[in-house]
């Protein structure tokens, strides 16, 4: 864990960063040793608390106390700021921020319990009730995309071809129909989606299981904007098959990993 501490509270830390750099200080923490009381007391010192005050033997505490935290919770991100001084001498967060990590809710149901989905994309909720993982960024090309790996090298891709990806999302290694449909509903109602790039590779899923489930979810959907499909691996001729037999006007069968992001720019600007 690294954390990361400056005495210019109350604005963002990227602001303070790029005006201040000597303002800020990283310190990494060794998981195995955890956060020590002498590097706690260096960071409270950095802080400009007065070594030996009683603020100071608070500030320690406190970021002992969030490290603590930080572990036994599964937490990601504690951000605290402004952390301020009250004129009795009691250090306090005044507001923080705090990220846990999706895959430890089975271990902490009760901090889950509070998530407030109404605070989030609801495209992001349905995805991760299906079982994806989708992030909105804003480009006009949908991705479809099973591994963060391929996910990531295809959004390179389409940078590289001159478009801008709409999204990340990954429908994980056992895509199913229903999956695919989910994810097919989310692009095709994001208004600023002009095309949508489907890349898959069937390793531990057959592809032409895959291009069924793509079939069927189009069938159901009515799709409106053209659906680039690239898939290789297990049965990636019959999946192939299958697309091109389908019949559906939207569906753009392609095989090559670089083809398949030119057309879906081309789509796109088109």
């Amino acid at each position: 864990p690294m954390i990361i501490a400056s005495p210019a509270g109350g604005t963002s830390i990227e602001d303070v960063a790029e005006a201040t750099p000597e303002l800020i200080t990283t310190q990494a923490v060794d998981i195995m040793e955890g956060l020590t009381a002498d590097k706690a007391t260096e960071i409270a010192t950095f802080l400009n608390f007065i070594p030996g005050s009683a603020p100071h033997a608070a500030c320690v505490e406190l970021l002992l106390n969030m490290y603590d935290m930080f572990c036994k919770t599964d937490a990601t991100m504690i951000e605290v700021n402004p952390l301020g001084q009250l004129t009795d001498g009691r250090v306090l967060a005044c507001d923080a921020k705090v990220l846990f990590d999706d895959n430890a809710d089975f271990r902490q149901k009760e901090i889950f319990l509070e998530r407030d989905l109404t605070q989030e994309d609801p495209r992001e909720v349905e995805a991760d009730q299906a079982g994806m993982n989708y992030v909105h960024i804003g480009g006009n090309i949908g991705c479809l995309v099973n591994g963060a790996g391929l996910a990531m090298s295809t959004m390179d891709l389409i940078f590289m071809k001159g478009g801008a990806p709409a999204n990340f999302l990954d429908v994980g290694g056992g895509s199913q129909e229903e999956q695919i449909v989910t994810a097919l509903r989310l692009l095709e109602g994001d208004s600023e989606v002009k095309s949508m790039l489907v890349c898959i590779f069937g390793g531990i899923m057959r592809c032409d299981i895959i291009a069924r489930g793509i079939i069927g979810a189009a069938s159901k959907i009515s799709l409106s904007k053209p659906l680039v499909v690239r898939l290789a691996g297990t049965n990636s001729e019959e999946a192939k098959a299958l697309l091109e037999a389908s019949g559906i006007a939207s569906i753009v069968p392609v095989h090559d990993f670089e083809a398949a992001a030119e057309k879906a720019v081309e789509l796109a600007s088109g």
